[in-house]
């Protein structure tokens, strides 16, 4: 394809939402005319399946719940009143109180006022706020924000110290829907730990966002904490970041959440255009459905060139991931469905894995997204008639010039800047597309069986290590091999899960089990102690 061919190709398909100022070019993907004349009857369904969900239809069967994350920008949509009128009241309560916390009126009892967050949560309850926070945020904000987004002691510790003696001045936020998720329920043990330990009350620093009637609803009403926010039963983790999960560290950080609002429901407003060429969601999922066969058969790489959206992959990868990765079909069945996504940012990525984007295996699609405003105020000329972010374009086009002569497919986003409504738009972008690739193929994009499944195993070890130290600890007079002790608790088939446990125990003095070296790794002897 020459140069003339290709540009012709670009106005031919160029996809623009003016509301927002954002555009897509997928003249870089290698389909035909005739794909979109192939794919009009199964968009056509897509759009009405997305179409009921909105107006309230059960759009996630197998948990028996409506999906209502589009809800959360235009409340008037919502399928009943008073669920309308808890989205506004939500968001009324997440800028007043915030106004409160920024005021003073709202004060911790040794300080004069908060001026950190620390978020305890994870997966959509901290990847959307850690999205959200990154690419909007700013020194002069007038609360920057903490994670304890894992259950890995070292990086509490890590997060404490570096709020130092300012855990006076740290509002925490606990997010978690139904409360039962270890991982969080951890996070706030351990926070309550190290106010604990600089003489603080918990409860008067803490909020709760969650679901009415939880553990953790229980939790913060019996400690007295400061606030309690909603999540509903209606809106999934990784669509959560337009809800209390990620309004409220915004608000409190400084942020525009009524941009970031209006951004995604323009994006909204756009992406129900039932003409596939107008619609820059309809027309990304068909690349998506083109690229991998309708299969996941190739890799999408996401490749924002701006600092700001360095998290967008790693916010993506659960959004598309989880919502798309499943194992049966919304008829029951086994189709093994999934997009998998991965991405660093420009030009870094082009010291990085672009070689082998451009050389190695095809096995990938990439979207680049490109921002057209450099900075704030004046840029400098680090070359004649050349500023650092001009460079940052031309390696942009440069690295998608490179891709294509090799045969690479890709898409790209071009958007104005990086500001709240940018993002929302983005944000809004992304789930409209991931719903409507969902129904072309027919799997359930609002459940996680997958990750359920998870935590059972995970729960599982957990109990046979409380076997192993009872038994460790009834018996102290002789050492024990992890064979010896699997077929003591009754697991001799899980000899590795045991002795992978005892490896744990033994490098952590603070768990009161001691090896003794035997002749091989696995003749190593555990004893309590």
């Amino acid at each position: 394809m020459t140069e003339r061919q290709l540009w012709e190709r670009y106005k031919k398909y160029l996809c623009g939402v003016e509301s927002v100022g954002l555009s897509l070019d997928v003249s870089r993907m290698n389909f035909s005319d005739d794909f979109l004349v192939r794919m009009r009857g199964p968009m056509e369904k897509a759009f009405d399946a997305m179409a009921a969900l909105e107006k309230g239809a059960i759009s996630n069967p197998d948990e028996k719940r409506m999906v209502g994350h589009y809800w959360l920008r235009a409340p008037e949509l919502a399928p009943e009143p008073g669920l309308a009128k808890e989205i506004r009241d939500t968001v009324a309560a997440v800028r007043a109180f915030s106004d409160d916390v920024h005021a003073g009126r709202v004060k911790p009892p040794k300080a004069n006022r908060f001026t950190r967050v620390l978020l305890v949560g994870i997966g959509g309850s901290a990847l959307g706020p850690q999205l959200v926070a990154d690419a909007l945020g700013n020194a002069a904000d007038p609360m920057q924000v903490f994670f304890f987004d894992n259950t890995d002691p070292d990086g509490f510790d890590r997060v404490v110290a570096q709020l130092g003696d300012k855990l006076s001045e740290t509002l925490t936020v606990v997010i978690s829907k139904s409360g039962g998720t270890k991982e969080t329920r951890n996070g706030m043990v351990e926070a309550e730990r190290a106010y604990q330990q600089k003489g603080l009350d918990f409860g008067k620093h803490a909020v709760a966002v969650t679901g009415e009637g939880s553990e953790l609803d229980r939790s913060a009403k019996k400690g007295n904490w400061l606030r309690t926010f909603p999540m509903w039963d209606w809106v999934g983790g990784r669509t959560s970041v337009l809800s209390a999960v990620g309004l409220l560290p915004a608000r409190l950080q400084g942020l525009d959440i009524d941009g970031m609002l209006a951004g995604a429901r323009d994006m909204d407003v756009a992406t129900r255009e039932r003409n596939m060429l107008r619609n820059p969601a309809a027309l990304m999922a068909l690349m998506w459905f083109h690229a991998g066969n309708g299969r996941g058969q190739k890799d999408l790489v996401i490749l924002p060139y701006k600092d700001r959206l360095l998290l967008l992959s790693r916010y993506l990868q659960q959004l598309v991931m989880e919502s798309l990765g499943k194992e049966k079909d919304l008829d029951g069945k086994v189709v093994n469905q999934g997009l998998a996504v991965y991405g660093n940012k420009g030009s870094t990525d082009q010291h990085a894995y672009v070689q082998q984007l451009r050389e190695g295996v095809n096995n990938f699609f990439a979207t680049f997204v490109e921002v057209l405003k450099d900075r704030e105020g004046t840029s400098m000329r680090v070359e004649e008639d050349i500023t650092s972010g001009d460079y940052l374009l031309g390696f942009l086009l440069g690295s998608r010039r490179a891709l294509f002569e090799k045969g690479r497919e890709s898409m790209t986003l071009t958007v104005p800047d990086v500001s709240a409504r940018t993002l929302g738009a983005l944000i809004a972008l992304y789930e409209r597309a991931v719903g409507l690739y969902a129904s072309l193929v027919n799997i359930n994009a609002y459940h996680q069986p997958g990750v359920e499944a998870g935590k059972k195993a995970a729960g599982a070890v957990l109990e046979l290590q409380r076997k192993v130290l009872a038994r460790l600890r009834g018996d102290k007079a002789k050492g024990h091999t992890a064979e010896e002790l699997a077929a003591a608790v009754g697991t001799p088939d899980e000899v590795e899960t045991v002795f992978k446990v005892l490896e744990h125990l033994a490098a952590n003095a603070d768990q009161g089990v001691k090896r003794e070296p035997g002749a091989s790794r696995f003749d190593t002897r555990f004893r309590a102690g």
